[in-house]
């Protein structure tokens, strides 16, 4: 799938999936999506774990109970760091969220759905347990999962606004063709 295509077809789903295995080669494919995004200051605060055992998928599914989790394929957990990398700040949010997005795209691309589960994580103490069972490192927080999956019902993309109520060029609330320059 191309990339454009890829960015239209990209929708969040929160079904249940067809019993098919996510293979190793397409996980890799996806990690390696997400470690190829851009980061603050080069310095990579975003890792990674894929996990594809079916009882760790169980153990993760109790603690975030969602069909979306319960039924999938595979659980790509999105690891963010915090340590300050510019002055004193952290771009761990940011980084986090590119890379998501990168692998959001890759696992579309490559026909599987997912929902981005961010809000649950930092409910009850959820990504802190599901830190601890994955042995995320102190320092580093389990921000945002990602249940895939072949779905059992296809998907539709949700509609967006159109161009001009969200894109502007040269100044705020300006034409969509602003100068006319191509």
């Amino acid at each position: 799938m191309e990339l454009f295509e890829a960015l239209a077809q990209r929708y969040s789903y929160r079904g249940g999936y067809r019993r098919q295995p996510a293979s190793r080669t397409d996980l890799r494919k996806i990690l390696e999506a997400g470690i190829r995004a851009p980061s603050g200051c080069n310095a990579q605060t975003t890792t990674f774990v894929a996990v594809d055992d079916p009882e760790m998928i169980a153990k993760i599914a109790v603690i975030v109970d969602r069909p979306t989790v319960r039924e999938a394929a595979a659980l790509i957990v999105c690891v963010m760091e915090t340590r300050a990398v510019y002055h004193d700040m952290s771009f761990g949010v940011e980084d986090c969220a590119v890379a998501a997005e990168n692998v959001w795209l890759a696992l579309t691309a490559l026909g599987y759905a997912s929902v981005w589960l961010d809000g649950a994580l930092r409910l009850e103490g959820r990504a802190e347990k599901i830190g601890a069972l994955l042995g995320v490192p102190p320092g580093s927080t389990a921000r945002i999962l990602m249940p895939i999956g072949v779905p059992a019902e296809p998907g539709v993309p949700r509609d967006r606004l159109p161009f001009e109520q969200r894109a502007f060029f040269n100044h705020w609330g300006s034409a969509a063709g602003g100068s006319g320059k191509d």
